[in-house]
């Protein structure tokens, strides 16, 4: 027995040491790669902006989210906030001459909507310093154009491309495959909800007139507003650039000049001669000093504020709302977990107020409320200003509605007041496809209700069980609407005119009341500054959630196994099908709005 307990102690001993040895060999690793050599900002140096890192909204908090274990490299991602303060400092900057934007093609698509409106607003008021901003791309999507069109002279490749072609969204209706099945799909939403068309692809097999409204009107208004701020850079006006995008969607680089959209049409080699008539100087080595806007963000630091300055917290709300508390970063927003970082701002006396980012299209009910009653709680001692990232819809509202001031950029989707439940029963399919029945014993009628495989309910409910799913959706859309009224001050019938389950983009939020103005993070920053009478200096605190290392760990191992095992192709395969996984399962009464828009 002596030897047993000698080899047991050994063996947990020896399985702790190794495993406190791993952990920390791959912090190290992780710390190696993350702190690179010190940039150094030469003089007469051109500032470029390619996008090839991915801009995101709140900073990662999981030291391996940015690693890339087949490769051991990292993939640089750039918080919003410290892009925005990188451009404004470098218009203050005098080794900093001037900006040049020169996308990847391949990256265009990683930057949200709200990102790239708030990076082009920063560009924009840089050239107020003075320093130029040229723009030089082989091909200009729209995307790309959009950033473009903020530059001095915007330039193009001879043998380039440039699209123009409008903006639209697709949905996939999946009625026609659960019928194959033999899958019933019963939605639950109240009936004044004819816009919450989250359950529609379950439900029909096209849009609903209503939907289709909604959808239409957002996409003209949210087009519009793209239009007007290329019309406006560019001398033109919003009828010429909807006639280029009806008759001649892809430009040839002369049509492009033809139509005052580009400056020029040159190769890459003679931008160099661009740079050289706005006075920059080449190095010794007779090339011009370029440092990319990733580069320059790791020089910018907030060593100039005060360390005794009063503070304005930031709190990130990014992604779906679902229930509980988690550790781990994957993308959604636990309640309990939002609640706590709230409450953790919310005591700490040196915040004097807070700003709420948020990005999420909602999700739980439930778990909206528990954040929404911490938000009550922290807005009754200190300022609270919402900022609205891509999207703060329906559950995204929610928690934003208690606010002092709600800040939406213009082409945010917001809105989308309604709530719905929804339920698929399988048990036909399981009769029919696979030959599986259900028989039960229970104690009482409903005793049954809510049994499920796969997510889905072995039968049909009852007329007094589908009754009681229709009241909790109306107590819910009743409590949600009630909660708008009085957090944005206004009449309960309004409210409901303007609710119904209804997107609407950043601009018309502000018509109609759900937003106080238009504008980005260090809008709603400066406003929570004025609040909260700070008229000097302050620092910015991002307050994050508690982070589990062990956790982050594992699930970056679990992420990178599966990009490994799955080629590209499929993993968009794969992302498409756990959006419609994570839809179907969702449980409990929703306020969910599914829409992403891109152009």
């Amino acid at each position: 027995m002596k030897v047993f307990w000698a080899a047991l102690l050994a063996v947990v001993v020896g399985s702790v040491v190794t495993g406190l040895f791993w952990l920390f060999t791959f912090i190290g690793i992780a710390g190696s790669m993350g702190s690179s050599s010190a940039v150094t900002v030469m003089p007469n140096s051109i500032l470029k902006i390619d996008l090839a890192d991915n801009i995101v909204d709140s900073p990662a908090i999981n030291p391996f989210a940015s690693m890339n274990f087949a490769t051991m490299s990292t993939n640089r991602t750039l918080p919003l906030l410290k892009v925005l303060r990188a451009i404004e400092t470098a218009a203050t900057d005098d080794r900093i001459k001037g900006i040049y934007i020169n996308i990847d093609y391949s990256a265009v698509g990683t930057i949200s909507s709200a990102a790239l409106e708030e990076l082009r607003a920063a560009l924009e008021q840089f050239k107020s310093s003075g320093k130029f901003i040229v723009a030089f791309n082989d091909v200009y999507s729209q995307t790309a154009y959009y950033l473009a069109s903020v530059a001095d002279k915007v330039y193009l490749q001879p043998e380039g491309s440039f699209d123009w072609h409008g903006m639209t969204s697709v949905l996939l209706f999946y009625k026609g495959a659960l019928d194959k099945l033999g899958i019933h799909a019963e939605a639950f939403r109240p009936t004044v909800c004819k816009y919450k068309s989250a359950v529609e692809p379950y439900l029909l097999t096209k849009m609903s007139d209503a939907n289709r409204r909604q959808m239409q009107e957002l996409g003209d208004g949210m087009w519009n507003t793209i239009c007007s701020t290329v019309a406006d850079a560019r001398g033109t006006t919003v009828a010429a650039l909807n006639k280029i995008a009806d008759t001649t969607p892809t430009l040839f680089p002369e049509q492009a000049l033809e139509h005052n959209l580009i400056d020029g049409v040159i190769y890459r080699d003679q931008m160099e001669g661009i740079f050289e008539e706005y006075g920059v100087q080449r190095n010794f080595m007779n090339e011009f000093e370029f440092i990319t806007l990733g580069d320059y963000c790791s020089t910018v630091s907030a060593a100039t504020e005060t360390l005794s300055a009063p503070k304005i917290g930031i709190v990130y709300a990014e992604g779906g709302i679902v229930d509980g508390q988690s550790t781990a970063i994957d993308g959604n927003i636990y309640g309990t977990t939002l609640a706590n970082t709230i409450a953790k701002a919310r005591k700490d006396e040196s915040i004097k107020a807070v700003v709420l980012r948020v990005n999420s299209p909602g999700g739980s009910a439930l778990a909206s409320d528990v954040i929404w009653r911490e938000m009550e709680l922290l807005k009754a001692v200190k300022p609270v200003i919402v900022s609205m990232g891509a999207y703060a819809a329906s559950g995204g509202y929610y928690i934003s509605a208690p606010a002092d001031v709600i800040v939406a950029n213009k082409l945010t989707i917001t809105g989308s007041i309604g709530v719905f439940g929804m339920m698929l029963e399988g048990g036909d399919m399981l009769r029919n496809k696979l030959g599986i029945t259900y028989d039960a014993v229970k104690t009482n009628p409903s005793a049954d209700f809510g049994a499920n495989v796969l997510g889905m309910s072995l039968r049909k409910p009852t007329a007094a069980e589908r009754a009681m799913l229709i009241k909790s959706v109306d107590k819910v859309y009743e409590a949600f609407t009630g909660k708008v009224a009085a957090g944005r001050n206004l009449e309960l019938q309004k409210v409901l005119d303007i609710a119904e389950g209804r997107v609407w983009s950043g601009t018309d939020a502000v018509k109609i009341g759900l937003a106080d103005a238009n504008g980005g993070i260090k809008a709603a920053i400066a406003i929570a500054a004025d609040k909260a009478g700070i008229t000097e200096n302050f620092r910015i605190e991002e307050v994050m959630p508690e982070m589990d290392p062990m956790t982050q760990f594992i699930q970056s191992l679990g992420v990178q196994a599966r990009s490994l095992v799955l080629s590209d192709e499929l993993n968009d395969v794969c992302a498409d099908y756990q959006t419609l996984k994570n839809d179907i399962l969702r449980s409990g009464v929703q306020t969910y709005c599914p829409y992403r828009v891109s152009f």
